[in-house]
C-alpha cells in the first residue's frame, strides 16, 4: 500500500463481493457495485435493506466480513478512517458548540497542518453560500445553515469521496427540497464523488445521477432515476420507487413487437421489450400519472370501472376506480381543465401500451409497499 493512500488513492469506488454479518444475521449480501469517480451515487432503500452499513464499511467505521472496499487500485478494507481519503456528513452534523463557522470548518486543516488554511476557509464558505456567517457560532444558526456549515467542514478537505448519511433527515419538508437542490448544486461546482444513503425517495431521484435500489443486503436495481421509475424489474423497485398499479394479466399471443394481455377478460396490449417474460403470467404496471379518466372508445389500453375516491391536490387530482374484480387502479390527472369526475361515477381508465411495463408474476405483488405508506394507501396491487 502506498505511504499515504489518502492522497494517492482516486478513481472509481469499486465494492467487490462486499458482505457484512453481525453474528449469524447478514447485513449485507455479497455486494458487487460502482460508483463512477465524480457523480453523484444514491444508495435507497427501507430501514435495515444494509445501506447505511455499507456507507460505515466505505467509511471504515464497520469493516467488511469479506470483499473488497477500493479506490481506484487501492484495497482500503481493514484500514482505519483515518486512513481513508473519504469524509462524512450525518444527519446530527456534529458542529463543535464552542466554535465558530470559520473555525469549525478550519478544524481540520489545522490538525493536518495544512497551508493557506484561511483562503481555502473563505472560499469553501463562499461556495456553500455562509461566507457573512463566518463569525457565528452554531447555535446561532438554522437547522439547514449548520448542515451547510458540516458539508463545508468535511468538502475542504478534498476528500475523493464524500458520504452522506440522511444529511436532510432532520430539516423540515420545505427546506429540505432547498437542500436538495443545494445538495446537487455543490456537487456539481466541486466535482467530487458524492454517496448519499436515504429512504427518501424524492431525495434520492432528485440529486443523484445514479440510484441503486436496496432489498435484505442486495442490490434490487440499479440505474438513473428516470429508467428506475419507467421501467423498474422487479415489484419492491416499483413499489418503493414511487405507486404502481400492479394487475395480473396472461401473456394470449403476439402482435409484432407487442404481446397480447388478458387482464380479467380484457385485451391489453404491452411492448415485447418493457416485459421480464413473453408467456405465462405478468404484473402488468402502470404509474398513476399513466392513466386517464377518458370517454368509452378513446384510443389505448382501456379499464371500466367505478370512481370511489376523488382527492383534489391542486395541480392534480387523485381518483380511486373500482375495477369489476374489486381492485382499485389509482389515477393521478392534472388538473388541466377537464370536468371533474365524482365518486359513483362509471369511467374509462385508458393508458398509452408503451407506458406499461411486466413483471415476474412469482414475485410479491405488495413487496416495496410497506416501506413506503401505510397498507390502503398504496393502490393497485391486489392479485
Amino acid at each position: 500500500m502506498p505511504e499515504d493512500p489518502r492522497t494517492a488513492a482516486a478513481g472509481d469506488l469499486r465494492l467487490v463481493g462486499v458482505t457484512k454479518r453481525f453474528g449469524r444475521a447478514t447485513a449485507v449480501d455479497d455486494l458487487h457495485l460502482t460508483v463512477p469517480q465524480g457523480s453523484f451515487f444514491a444508495l435507497l432503500g427501507p430501514s435495515g435493506c444494509g445501506k447505511t452499513t455499507t456507507l460505515r464499511m466505505v467509511a471504515g467505521l464497520e469493516q467488511p466480513t469479506a470483499g473488497q472496499v477500493l479506490l481506484g487500485d487501492v484495497d482500503f478494507a481493514g484500514t482505519k478512517p483515518y486512513q481513508r481519503p473519504v469524509n462524512t456528513v450525518f444527519q446530527s452534523y456534529a458542529l463543535f458548540p464552542h466554535l465558530d463557522v470559520s473555525d469549525n470548518v478550519a478544524f481540520g486543516l489545522r490538525r493536518r497542518g495544512a497551508k493557506d488554511v484561511q483562503k481555502q476557509v473563505d472560499d469553501v464558505l463562499e461556495l456553500v453560500q455562509l461566507g457573512p456567517l463566518a463569525k457565528r457560532r452554531p447555535a446561532q444558526l438554522s437547522g439547514g445553515q449548520q448542515q451547510r456549515v458540516a458539508l463545508a467542514r468535511a468538502i475542504v478537505n478534498r476528500p475523493s469521496v464524500l458520504l452522506l448519511d440522511e444529511p436532510l433527515g432532520a430539516l423540515d419538508l420545505k427546506l429540505r427540497r432547498q437542500m436538495q437542490v443545494e445538495l446537487k448544486r455543490i456537487q456539481t461546482e466541486v466535482g467530487l464523488t458524492f454517496v448519499h444513503v436515504t429512504h427518501d425517495q424524492e431525495e434520492a431521484m432528485t440529486m443523484a445521477d445514479t440510484i441503486a435500489v436496496m432489498n435484505a443486503g442486495r442490490i434490487e436495481q440499479l440505474g438513473s432515476p428516470a429508467e428506475l421509475y419507467e421501467t423498474p424489474r422487479t415489484t419492491f423497485a416499483a413499489n418503493f420507487l414511487g405507486q404502481s398499479n400492479l394487475l395480473s394479466a396472461t401473456v394470449t399471443g403476439t402482435q409484432g413487437e407487442d404481446l397480447l394481455l388478458d387482464v380479467h377478460g380484457c385485451r391489453v396490449v404491452l411492448p415485447r421489450a418493457r416485459a421480464a417474460a413473453a408467456a405465462g403470467r405478468l404484473w402488468l404496471g402502470v404509474r398513476p400519472e399513466k392513466l386517464r379518466l377518458s370517454a368509452a372508445g378513446a384510443p389505448g389500453n382501456c379499464l371500466t370501472g367505478i370512481v370511489t375516491d376523488a382527492s383534489f391536490t391542486g395541480v392534480a387530482t387523485h381518483y380511486l376506480v373500482r375495477l369489476p374484480w374489486d381492485q382499485e387502479l389509482t389515477v393521478v390527472q392534472q388538473n388541466d381543465g377537464s370536468p371533474a369526475v365524482r365518486p359513483g361515477e362509471a369511467v374509462t381508465v385508458t393508458w398509452q401500451a408503451g407506458h406499461g411495463f411486466g413483471l415476474d408474476a412469482e414475485q410479491d405483488a405488495h413487496a416495496g409497499e410497506e416501506a413506503v405508506l401505510p397498507t390502503g394507501q398504496l393502490a393497485g396491487a391486489n392479485p
